[in-house]
């Protein structure tokens, strides 16, 4: 297991911004696709954005986003850092929600599904208020 660990969340009015980090343990960090999904109340897990194990550097194609936060949110990683972040802008009521960053032991591309990934982290709340 590679533990996974998010921070940053709270509470923001809307339009306001936040960012997540989720820091991982192990060696082998940079060799994984990265993804971050959220979770509202009733509603299944879906994912708002996938990194490559690159970023991009390698491949030139590094992330991927839902529609519903293209334009707003950013995913990176730093891999030297063993950390993935997610820059959230424009915050919208709409994206309240758990968020929950998850790790994919391999792959070169980026991955889309819940069940493409292997570790998940214990999420953190993001609440947007109106």
């Amino acid at each position: 297991q590679v533990p996974l660990v998010e921070s940053g969340g709270g509470l923001v009015q809307a339009g306001g911004s936040l960012r997540l980090s989720c820091a991982a343990s192990g060696r082998t960090f940079s060799n994984y696709p990265m993804g971050w999904f959220r979770q509202a109340p009733g509603k299944e897990r879906e994912l708002v954005a996938a990194v490559t194990w690159s970023g991009g550097t390698w491949s030139g194609v590094g992330t991927y986003y839902a529609d519903s936060v293209k334009g707003r949110f950013t995913i990176s990683r730093e891999n030297a850092k063993n950390t993935v972040y997610l820059q959230m802008n424009n915050l919208k009521p709409e994206d309240t929600a758990v968020y929950y960053c998850a790790l994919r032991r391999g792959g070169s591309y980026y991955y889309t599904t819940a069940p493409d990934y292997d570790v998940w982290g214990q999420g953190t709340q993001v609440t947007v208020s109106s």
